[in-house]
């Protein structure tokens, strides 16, 4: 993907609401993390706009005052893009637009068009598609608005409507066509994935961004694709790693996200069939990011909804060369010490007192801090799944040398 210098970025405003579910502080982190996907897919936040509401407007999503500040600061600033860090619905989208006069996304839409830049396989690319397409569906009314024939009554019924019908049809049918692709594709996969034997597979997961694939590439001595962009990562990689003469396969996955769109969840299920059959998953936080324990609360619920909570599990603090705590200042009486003030040592008897001492590793990937601990503890757990699973190997060859066991792929 081209770098920030050698494209023309596009100019954008962010827009964001303040509620009783989602205070100002959330609120300022949620679109943080909007203008970094807007980065990713190519844009440059010039401004921000937030309201405080009790929920969004039904037919603006913010209120008209406002609406009309962000009318007046894009028209006189040439933007061309104004992105909202909730999903529209098709009647809203309409209306902004109108009111706008300029390209409008939701972050379910931004999210799919980083994915639709970053799907190199065929496998991913066919899961996009579907994504979009499933977003698509319910808003191709808006995009016939300009035939002005859905108002209905004398003079406006036919040609419009029918169009309409024709490209819903269309839609559908692509839709459908993509699903029976998809599972053509599961079945090639799960193939793949039978003809590995029966080696200890292990998962990497984590939220986006937070180093999976720079830890797989240290342990692997792969050359996985790793930037500072969020989604670096969609087709599953799987690797064989050997540690102390013991094989097993690594993959990594496509990374979570806070309001991750429904569809996208849905499309991606069959790549996250690795985190599905993994005997071990390594979930990888980044503990440098202040709401680092946010990700980690949404990365569970989406491995809950892929039945894979259960799964034996190890935590990897990732970036502790990163890590940096909140200065307080002991001799203010009234600030209150909060989990922003912990020390890195602090975090550590937190979290293993939480998750169990030898299920909570602190690492640096990027400069190959802790890795030997790190190592050591996968071995263990690999090597106890692999007792467990070949008993007989172990009971008459406790030396034997697995390494050839399997292939790279």
């Amino acid at each position: 993907m081209l770098e920030k210098k050698d494209v023309e970025l596009e100019s954008a405003v962010l827009i964001g609401i303040i509620t009783k579910d989602q205070d100002e502080e959330r609120s300022k982190e949620y679109l943080d993390e909007l203008e970094f996907l807007t980065y990713t897919a190519g844009g440059d936040v010039k401004k921000r706009f937030t309201q405080k509401m009790d929920m969004p407007n039904p037919k603006t999503f913010i209120g008209t005052g406002k609406m009309e500040d962000v009318r007046q600061y894009i028209e006189a600033n040439n933007i061309s893009t104004a992105i909202f860090d909730d999903e529209l619905s098709a009647a809203q989208e309409r209306n902004i637009s109108k009111i706008l006069n300029c390209k409008v996304l939701d972050r379910t839409n931004l999210i799919l068009d980083i994915f639709a830049q970053r799907a190199q396989t065929s496998a991913a690319r066919t899961q996009v598609e579907l994504a979009q397409f499933e977003y698509l569906l319910p808003r191709l009314k808006g995009m016939w608005t300009h035939l002005e024939r859905q108002k209905g009554g004398i003079g406006m019924r036919g040609p419009g409507e029918t169009e309409i019908e024709t490209d819903r049809r269309i839609v559908r049918d692509r839709i459908a066509l993509l699903k029976a692709k998809i599972k053509t594709i599961d079945k090639q996969m799960s193939v793949q994935r039978g003809n590995r034997g029966k080696m200890v597979r292990v998962a990497l997961v984590g939220y986006t961004n937070v180093g999976k694939s720079t830890l797989m590439n240290t342990i692997s001595k792969s050359k996985v694709f790793a930037e500072n962009k969020l989604f670096a990562t969609l087709d599953t990689t799987v690797r064989k790693v050997v540690i102390q003469n013991l094989p097993f396969l690594l993959s990594d996955t496509v990374g979570f996200i806070r309001k991750l769109p429904t569809q996208l969840v849905e499309s991606f299920k069959s790549t996250l069939d690795e985190v599905r059959e993994a005997d071990l998953l390594l979930h990888v936080v980044d503990i440098s990011h202040p709401n680092f324990e946010d990700h980690i609360a949404s990365v569970n619920k989406i491995l809950g909804e892929i039945d894979s909570s259960n799964k034996p599990t190890i935590m990897v603090f990732n970036k502790i060369d990163a890590y940096q705590a909140k200065p307080y200042d002991e001799t203010d009486l009234i600030a209150e010490r909060t989990e922003e003030h912990y020390s890195l040592a602090e975090w550590k008897r937190t979290w293993m007192n939480r998750v169990g001492e030898d299920n909570a590793l602190f690492i640096s990937a990027l400069n190959k801090k802790n890795l030997e601990d790190f190592k050591k503890r996968v071995y263990d757990e690999v090597r106890q799944i692999h007792i467990t699973r070949f008993p007989y190997n172990h009971f008459l060859y406790p030396d034997y040398d697995y390494e050839n066991m399997g292939e790279e792929e």
